[in-house]
């Protein structure tokens, strides 16, 4: 239940022409703290309740528990998540042995496109696509649940 994962910007659309799977994705928060995150989704046609704990002091990993609930369930929890609801569609590309999930935002993060990959172990090695940029892993401004309460619109260019 460790997730590791690693997070980057994405510098061009090249990414959708490998894209084996998209999907739609809504998102809310039911809590922000940064020691426990819980998060209501719907991913296409399933709700999904996460809790995340505490990253890492790299940001690498943190403890994450997700439990699959009915998309009704997901849409009344929705209704009391806090404000900043998360909307964007979620490409699938695979290199290797590996998957890259790329994350176009829409709404007050539009413009703001971030693959994330995970990893089986904090020093594992992967190939980098062309369309990956600068690394994010582990600045809080891009994690979802501070896009939700700080959103991509409002930064400072």
């Amino acid at each position: 239940m460790i997730e590791i994962e690693r997070k980057f910007l994405v510098v061009s659309n090249d990414y959708k022409t490998k894209a084996f799977n998209h999907t739609r994705i809504i998102q809310g928060f039911l809590n922000t703290h940064k020691e426990r995150t819980v998060r209501v989704r719907i991913k296409g046609n399933q709700g999904f309740l996460t809790v995340k704990g505490l990253s890492t002091s790299n940001g690498l990993s943190r403890f994450e528990w997700e439990k699959e609930i009915s998309t009704e369930e997901a849409e009344m929890l929705l209704k009391i998540c806090e404000p900043g609801v998360i909307d964007k569609t979620r490409y699938e590309v695979k290199i290797d042995n590996l998957i890259f999930e790329i994350d176009e935002f829409y709404g007050d993060n539009e413009g703001l496109i971030i693959a994330e990959i995970e990893l089986e172990n904090e020093n594992d090695t992967f190939l980098k696509p062309s369309w990956l940029g600068e690394e994010v892993t582990g600045n809080i401004k891009y994690y979802n649940s501070q896009l939700s309460k700080q959103p991509f619109k409002l930064w400072k260019k």
